[in-house]
């Protein structure tokens, strides 16, 4: 799983398990066994083996929703109040202890075994899920195109746990609110209760198909998207329905609750747009499960869920959710491989016995202990002081990381000035030894960053129409004027073109943007995502930076694109393909009759689906084991051919595939030195190398 590859699940609370499926006042049998199958479905997602096993997240809100809903509501209807303070502290002494136990082993555990440039990040969600609000980070990150390609972190799975925490806080607050207005208004509790829930439902339902038509990565994550799922278990609390049916009737919804369930969990995939109303699928199967069993009725599938394994998996789920993701996110780095089949096994062993810990000596102790159940003042206390000791932890995360990079830079220093440092290794007549080798002096994860800018370079002013203006004329009075326009395929060369400039002594304007392209296209998406106001918004910025850049005459514009992932459609009924060279040779010409010379550069060759995410940091001593055929890894390009056939003596293609392959495969890791920085960009250190390559191929200006 990314998020670029984002989890999808979510736990929730758990009971202490009957021996059988007779309804007793305090235990429901049948939600302890959809806790079962919902923590299952997450872990037998995140191992590969359910595709929409990430329904489990659903399943696990609308118990929440019945449940909080069923005790708050006995509360308010026997007293008139609900004791906010002693309802949050048992919130806090049921959750919090396992939850952090689980963040500060993850934590040891990340910082062991994972390489250190990931530790920073590790440390951010770390913070935000000790908080609760991991959702609303991974939310951020969802929409941010430079975060696209991260991996995942040991906490990322918090995000659910964040939506519940949230949910939690307001929950209470709403239905007092509904309470009050039912006494003031003199009209029947439970109708209030009823029309202020179903129209939260319907709001947070129609915002939530809204969200993911228009946003569903950022969607997945954000609460109000959410809300809804948890008013289903709360309508269900509040006996809609639940008394008008039959012993049959009962048994029939209980079975199509199933049903509804497993069709999700088996037909969605991870392609899915989700939540929205796809969502209703899981949502509406849970609740009819749930009401199935309600007022004392034996519930549809008895004998199968009141299976001994079955109520245990219950019994465990909030503990196991916890610690299955950490350990498949670890484990590759743990083992120096990518996981196996017979490693999935192990985890989920691992997983359910380390769950079985947590619970007894975690989870059940922090709820009978003593000293937190003495006061609120105490758990909220033990609370604090439990953040303030994982915040710390974050800091110190955080600085180890920056310690090791300030030693990694220093050496990437003195490695910069090696002969066969990163493309120079791949030069013809090169004698370069190994020249696939380890890397050598990584330098730094800020230094590695493709979008880091020098000191010449500060924010455009021109009306926002470019991004960079950076002068490395070192007060030339005649320097030439060079623009890097595209999308970030075209700022992962920024730092090889800034390199160059700083030798011609040219001032680079930049204009870039993250899956967008500067051609004259109808585009409409890009990586599989076709959301109409952003692809809107591309049009219009690519039409901006032609015009700019054709009214500003620079001597030079330098350009690239990640054009195999750009989707077009102008309704002609021709190939992607064919309106991707035409538009840009539309631009380019445009350009090129305002006298500027056009140097497009080359994709590199692709990471990102022809090889594993983590294969060179699993491979550390031997990287050469992760090359690719160099046809998989360097596919026809429509830039490429765009360049080729422009019939435009002032356009030069500037192609070095040769620097990133030999004639057989290509590398990510040449000359000491990591050639990506993620799956879908250039490592900042080799992309600056390349400057010489590049001057030699433009030639004299």
């Amino acid at each position: 799983m990314s998020t670029t590859d984002t989890v999808r699940s979510a736990p929730a609370e758990s009971r202490r398990p009957a021996t059988g499926l007779r309804p007793r006042r305090s235990f429901r049998a049948d939600i302890q066994a959809l806790r079962a199958v919902a923590v299952m479905l997450v872990v037998l997602d995140h191992l590969g083996w359910v595709p929409g096993g990430y329904v489990g997240v659903d399943i696990f809100f609308v118990i929440s929703g019945f449940l909080i809903t069923s005790h708050l509501l006995k509360e308010l209807t026997a007293t008139g109040r609900i004791r906010l303070g002693s309802f949050y502290a048992r919130r806090v002494r049921r959750l919090l202890p396992a939850a952090f136990t689980v963040l500060a082993v993850g934590t040891a555990a990340a910082m062991m075994w994972q390489p250190y440039d990931r530790w920073a990040a590790s440390a951010a969600e770390m913070l935000a899920s000790t908080f609760y609000a991991e959702n609303w980070a991974l939310a951020a990150k969802a929409v941010d195109y430079s975060a696209s390609s991260e991996s995942a972190t040991f906490a990322q799975h918090y995000w659910s746990l964040s939506v519940e925490e949230q949910f939690y806080l307001a929950w209470p607050l709403l239905l007092l609110a509904l309470f009050w207005v039912a006494v003031r208004s003199r009209k029947a509790n439970a109708r209030v209760m009823l029309i202020g829930i179903a129209a939260a439902l319907v709001a947070s339902l129609v915002f939530s198909v809204v969200i993911t038509s228009l946003s569903p990565s950022e969607a997945y994550f954000v609460t109000p998207a959410r809300v809804w799922e948890f008013g289903a278990g709360a309508l269900v609390a509040l006996g809609l329905g639940c008394r008008t049916l039959g012993p049959r009737r009962a048994q029939a919804i209980g079975i199509a609750g199933w049903a509804l369930v497993a069709f999700s969990a088996v037909t969605y995939n991870h392609e899915t747009p989700f939540p929205g109303w796809l969502a209703l699928v899981p949502v509406l199967g849970t609740a009819f499960v749930i009401l199935a069993g309600s007022f004392g009725r034996r519930p549809a599938l008895g004998k199968v869920l009141g299976w001994t394994p079955v109520q245990y998996l219950g019994d465990v789920s909030y503990s196991l959710y916890l610690w299955h993701w950490p350990i498949i996110v670890v484990a590759p780095f743990a083992l120096g491989r990518t996981l196996s089949p017979l490693d999935k096994v192990l985890i989920l062993v691992l997983a359910i016995l380390l769950a079985a810990v947590t619970k007894a000596l975690v989870e059940d102790r922090g709820q009978k202990s003593v000293f937190l159940t003495a006061s609120t003042r105490n758990t909220f206390g033990a609370m604090a002081a439990a953040m303030a000791l994982l915040a710390a932890l974050c800091f110190t995360q955080v600085q180890a990381a920056e310690f090791r990079g300030e030693q990694d830079e220093r050496a990437a220093a003195a490695a910069a000035l090696q002969p066969c440092r990163g493309p120079a290794a791949m030069a013809p007549g090169a004698d370069c030894g190994d020249r696939f080798g380890p890397i050598t002096a990584a330098g730094s994860p800020e230094a590695r960053k493709y979008w880091k800018t020098p000191p010449e370079c500060e924010r455009s002013t021109e009306e926002a129409r470019i991004g960079l203006l950076c002068d490395f004329s070192k007060g030339t009075t005649d320097a030439d004027v060079v623009w890097l326009v595209g999308d970030s395929h075209a700022q992962h060369w920024q730092a090889a073109v800034f390199a160059a400039a700083k030798q011609r002594r040219w001032i680079v304007k930049t204009a870039m943007a993250g899956g967008c392209p500067v051609a004259d296209v109808h585009f409409i998406g890009f990586n599989g995502h076709t959301e109409a106001e952003p692809a809107q918004k591309c049009r219009d910025w690519a039409r901006r930076v032609t015009t700019a850049v054709a009214e500003d005459r620079p001597q030079r514009v330098f350009t690239s694109a990640f054009a195999r992932k750009v989707a077009v459609d102008d309704g002609s009924g021709t190939s992607g393909t064919e309106q991707i060279v035409a538009g840009l040779h539309r631009t380019w010409q445009r350009w090129t009759d305002a006298g500027a010379k056009v140097d497009v550069l080359a994709d590199p060759p692709l990471s990102e689906g022809v090889r594993a995410a983590d294969c060179s940091v699993l491979n550390v001593a031997a990287p050469a084991k992760c090359a690719v055929e160099r046809g998989k890894a360097q596919p026809l390009d429509p830039l490429v051919l765009a360049a080729q056939s422009a019939g435009n003596s002032k356009v030069t293609l500037v192609d070095l595939t040769d620097y990133f392959c030999d004639a057989e495969k290509c590398y990510n890791v040449i000359g000491g030195v990591a050639v990506y920085y993620d799956p879908m960009h250039l490592n900042r250190e080799f992309s600056e190398l390349f400057w010489p390559m590049i001057v030699a191929k433009i030639g004299k200006d």
